[in-house]
């Protein structure tokens, strides 16, 4: 009995690395988690399914997880429900003083790359109809039939920002659609235009189009770790391991990690892979007592 419970209790207080959507951040997740494992030599608990960002919120601020990867935009207007800011080193310090001081909460610097909202159409119709930009499609006359998520419907950062910035024509009401739906309804033609995220795999396929954003209307969004500061107290050496994980990734790396997790592929095969090609200097153990 007494050494269950003392197993028990070594398992609660075991780092735990969340991620809002296994859909998207599976694999990002595991590289993190690993990283981890590999520098404070000890193991880390996967939480990769927390769902979207206010969940994952509460999820850090109750202590549920100590750390997972976020948005700046998001953070920005969602969680914090502070206006937009198109420039991306102001939506960071932004959201870094107001998570520290509300919520005790760090972020770290950026990991590389951004993973906002984007528009999608079949490239097939983008170059019949010239359309490279938002902006040229709002020129389009006969209307949208826009397909999306709860997220990208509900989130400040999504439809809103869209239809803030960009007179699109809808030909109808936007159709909630499940992530796993969004690209199958575009390309049977339920939808002619869907919103997607940028580190979607999917979104490497040759038939899709991503719409550039050119008014900006949606936030920047990097991604970064968002850490509890009591876990960085108390854990040493987890400052620098994340640290090391700053500007490492590309929306192409990620992207295409994503895309082979869709095939099949272990996310935690990838996670390795990506290890040893990225920061193999850093994959030994840190010293115990490091800070």
């Amino acid at each position: 009995m007494i050494a269950a419970s003392t197993l028990a209790c070594r398992r609660i207080r075991l780092l735990a690395v969340g991620g809002k959507s296994a859909f998207h951040h599976a694999v990002l997740c595991e590289i993190i988690a690993q990283h981890l494992e590999s520098r404070l030599h000890q193991p880390v608990r996967r939480l990769h399914d927390l769902g979207g960002a206010r969940l994952a919120h509460e999820a850090v601020t109750t202590g549920w997880v100590d750390l997972y990867p976020e948005c700046t935009g998001t953070a920005l207007t969602v969680i914090l429900k502070l206006p937009a800011d198109p420039r991306p080193e102001v939506t960071l310090e932004r959201v870094r003083l107001e998570y520290r001081n509300r919520y005790r909460l760090e972020w770290m610097e950026p990991l590389g790359f951004s993973d906002g909202f984007v528009m999608v159409v079949l490239a097939e119709r983008a170059r019949s109809t010239s359309l490279e930009t938002l902006s040229d499609a709002t020129h389009v006359e006969e209307g949208w039939r826009l397909g999306a998520t709860r997220e990208f419907l509900t989130q400040a950062d999504g439809m809103p920002a869209l239809m803030k910035t960009y007179d699109l024509r809808l030909k109808v009401g936007p159709k909630p659609l499940s992530p796993e739906q969004v690209y199958d309804a575009l390309r049977k033609d339920v939808v002619n235009m869907v919103a997607g995220t940028a580190s979607d795999g999917r979104l490497r396929s040759q038939d899709l189009k991503v719409l550039t954003d050119d008014r900006r209307g949606f936030p920047p969004n990097q991604v970064a770790v968002v850490v509890r500061a009591e876990a960085l107290m108390q854990q040493a050496g987890l400052r620098e391991a994340l640290a090391e994980l700053a500007g490492r990734f590309t929306l192409d790396q990620v992207q295409e990690f994503n895309e082979r997790a869709l095939k099949g592929a272990s996310p935690a095969g990838l996670a390795r892979e990506f290890l040893r090609r990225t920061l193999p200097a850093a994959s030994a153990p840190m010293r115990a007592g490091a800070s």
